[in-house]
């Protein structure tokens, strides 16, 4: 079986997710009392938030390669980060690094495409959502993306920021959420909401389809079936 090496803290809250859910998904695939091996390294999410912030992508990269050279070195088989934002520098970092490692936004892609979602909608950080990254991989594929409008995008990030990060989910920020996902159903023909942030599954996730109105694309899930699917393989 292969170990898995996490870049975690990106936040701490969906990092425990992460864990939780590797430990679950795993037991669910084999039943036998076993445990699957992981390693988790918790980065510097506010070196990583300043460097996006002011556009210093490749010291991003080389802080990101140094972590997953540790986790290298503790012995993982192959990497993730468990975060969507960092992966505006994820080409850079598996370059340079010493093991293979598992996008996030390529497993959402590959699911959306299994579920038959031709065009979806975006929820994530500004730095997430402007980067282009989430709307190349999906291009490539022959699927269409679609952001919220500018003062969504704007709301989004300020609340993403200044409390899912924070771990404080308010009722007010879910409807207001689950209002923009509605919206951009009707006015903009999304069959699916990606939930590009890590932390955004962790105050929306137990909406049902009649209150978000469209169906949600939970990263964290994804990302964590295709790491124990190679953990596996």
């Amino acid at each position: 079986m292969k170990t898995v090496g996490i870049i975690g803290g990106v936040g701490p809250e969906s990092t425990i997710e992460y864990y939780r859910s590797i430990i679950a998904s795993y037991r669910r695939l084999k039943p036998d009392g076993s445990y699957p091996p992981v390693i988790i390294n918790s980065v510097n999410l506010t070196k990583l938030i300043d460097c996006f912030s002011s556009g210093r992508l490749e010291e991003a990269a080389q802080y990101l390669t140094g972590e997953v050279q540790r986790l290298a070195g503790a012995g993982a088989d192959f990497a993730v980060v468990a975060a969507n934002t960092p992966h505006i520098v994820f080409d850079e970092v598996q370059r340079d690094s010493p093991v293979p490692l598992l996008s996030i936004v390529r497993a959402t892609c590959e699911e959306a495409a299994r579920l038959g979602m031709k065009r979806l909608g975006l929820f994530a950080t500004r730095f997430t959502m402007r980067a282009g990254f989430y709307q190349r991989t999906f291009a490539d594929a022959g699927l269409s993306l679609v952001l919220p409008r500018e003062d969504e995008q704007e709301y989004v990030h300020d609340k993403y920021m200044n409390e899912l990060l924070k771990d404080l989910f308010l009722p007010e920020t879910r409807g207001r959420l689950l209002s923009i996902a509605r919206r951009m159903r009707d006015e903009e023909g999304v069959e699916g909401l990606i939930l590009g942030g890590t932390e955004l599954p962790l105050i929306l996730r137990d909406a049902d389809a009649e209150e978000a109105g469209v169906p949600f694309l939970d990263t964290t899930q994804i990302h964590v079936r295709a790491i124990v699917a190679e953990m596996l393989s």
